[in-house]
């Protein structure tokens, strides 16, 4: 099994309900993002995929969150990071699943010491 990872980032900002504290007060972050892809066979050119195409694929959803109030783009639930992860994941699963290459894991760091993985 091949496993492939890119990595990229954005600024937002966001308000949670019912956390307590400061994390209800508005604030924002720079969330690291690491999206992972396996799969078993390689193509004829001995890709499993090429990472530009996962790269361009990664940003078009990525850059729909950079520097955006989020509880406006996760209207009907909390913007946790868990929450963010599993959005990601649904979209990116849609434009990048195929016979051959499959999303497996998204993984978001909040800081440099907290991060949550998503994966079904």
């Amino acid at each position: 099994m091949y496993e492939l990872m890119v990595k990229t980032h954005f600024a937002a900002a966001h308000q949670l309900k019912e956390a307590g504290g400061g994390c209800e007060r508005l604030h924002g972050h720079t969330w690291r993002v690491e999206v992972f892809l396996q799969g078993e066979k390689l193509g004829k050119e001995g890709m499993l995929i090429d990472f530009r195409e996962v790269k361009r694929i990664v940003k078009r959803w990525v850059d729909k969150l950079d520097h955006q109030y989020l509880n406006e783009i996760l209207k009907e639930i909390n913007p946790t990071t868990e929450n963010l992860a599993k959005y990601l994941f649904e979209g990116l699963e849609k434009d990048i699943d195929s016979e051959r290459v499959k999303l497996s894991k998204v993984k978001i760091w909040e800081a440099e010491d907290t991060c949550i993985a998503y994966s079904v």
